[in-house]
């Protein structure tokens, strides 16, 4: 199907009359033309969407819901593309209305029948309007984007409190879990609707694949800071990360299969950023049993000496590197009575390092 439908022509005219231009504008991005939203129509709406005082952005988010309403795959494909666009370049009031509402796109269910086409489109339909879906309740959550926030040592994800992070991270996963179900392959980008919004994932997944990096790393280094429930929920959370990597990367290489410049696709250094993370953590698991759970011995709850080959090569480790943060302490046989010899918290971050360092 090539050029717009009568029915195109008769609901932007329906607009014009009611001298709504926001509405036909969104009318004219959501065609049933097989290619990707204008650029003039996604500007105009951007653009309308920064005029809070001439412009009704509910009336533009309730004319893209009605869009979204529509039979046709285009159609409704075609509004989930300009909603998205809007959510990442348009003000931050349009993405605020979104995740107001109490439901969005509600498009479990939807199918367009008319042929096979259709068919095979609706599956990637329903994926993507999910992911909206997750969008839209993460902002909720947390009062910002992931995609917009800043990124970076001065970020929001490396800056914040271990109780925010422990709360953002699963939600940011969720976000990230939602966009790699996706999962199209090559075959199925061929039209320019699909392929248009193959290609905003693509830019949310790397800015979210950013905030995710930038989360972990903060997790690495407030581990030692962390209660014992905390710990558990850091562990949780790193295993998680380790099993995205693997679906981030195969999704970069879909996107390098479709043409993308291979300078805009992020090089994951995977190897590297695993050993330094499973050294970090693997310490951080010994630490958080040396520190918050104690060994049985007979009748009673003590700390285990540290007179075992682990605290021997701890000695040689000292030899080796001057030993300056190296203090034997008196350790508990129960909590609070002195007992065996025992390396500080100190002492445990020296070893990190040392083990940090030969593992990479």
């Amino acid at each position: 199907m090539s050029g717009q439908t009568l029915t195109d022509r008769i609901a932007a005219a329906q607009y014009s009359l009611t001298g709504s231009e926001v509405s036909r504008a969104v009318c004219k991005a959501t065609t049933h033309e097989q290619t990707a939203p204008k650029k003039k129509h996604m500007e105009y709406l951007i653009q309308a969407s920064q005029d809070q005082t001439n412009v009704n952005v509910p009336q533009m988010v309730d004319t893209l819901m009605e869009r979204v309403g529509n039979a046709s795959w285009v159609v409704v494909f075609k509004a989930l593309i300009t909603t998205h666009h809007l959510m990442v370049h348009g003000h931050e009031k349009f993405l605020q209305l979104l995740s107001s509402r109490n439901t969005l796109f509600n498009l479990s269910n939807f199918l367009d029948k008319t042929g096979s086409h259709g068919f095979d489109m609706s599956t990637f339909i329903r994926r993507y309007g999910r992911y909206l879906n997750e969008k839209s309740f993460a902002y909720r959550q947390m009062s910002f984007d992931f995609v917009r926030v800043k990124k970076g040592a001065e970020g929001a994800m490396r800056t914040m409190t271990v109780e925010k992070l422990l709360k953002g991270m699963p939600i940011l996963q969720s976000q990230i879990d939602a966009l790699l179900d996706f999962e199209v392959q090559p075959k199925d980008l061929n039209n320019g609707v699909i392929n248009a919004c193959f290609l905003l994932l693509f830019k949310d997944l790397i800015k979210l694949y950013a905030c995710y990096n930038d989360g972990i790393i903060n997790l690495l280094e407030k581990f030692f800071q962390m209660k014992r429930s905390q710990c558990k929920d850091g562990l949780e959370i790193y295993k998680r990360f380790l099993t995205r990597m693997t679906r981030v990367s195969d999704f970069f290489k879909i996107a390098e299969q479709m043409g993308i410049d291979k300078n805009d696709i992020p090089e994951l250094t995977q190897v590297r950023i695993i050993h330094r993370c499973r050294s970090v953590l693997s310490f951080g698991m010994i630490l958080f049993w040396i520190r918050h759970l104690p060994m049985k011995r007979g009748s009673e709850r003590v700390h285990k000496p540290l007179h075992s080959k682990s605290f021997r090569d701890a000695q040689s480790e000292k030899k080796l590197t001057g030993g300056a943060n190296w203090t034997p302490q008196v350790a508990p046989t129960s909590w609070g009575t002195p007992g065996a010899s025992m390396v500080s918290t100190a002492s445990l971050r020296t070893c990190t390092h040392i083990w940090l360092n030969k593992a990479i």
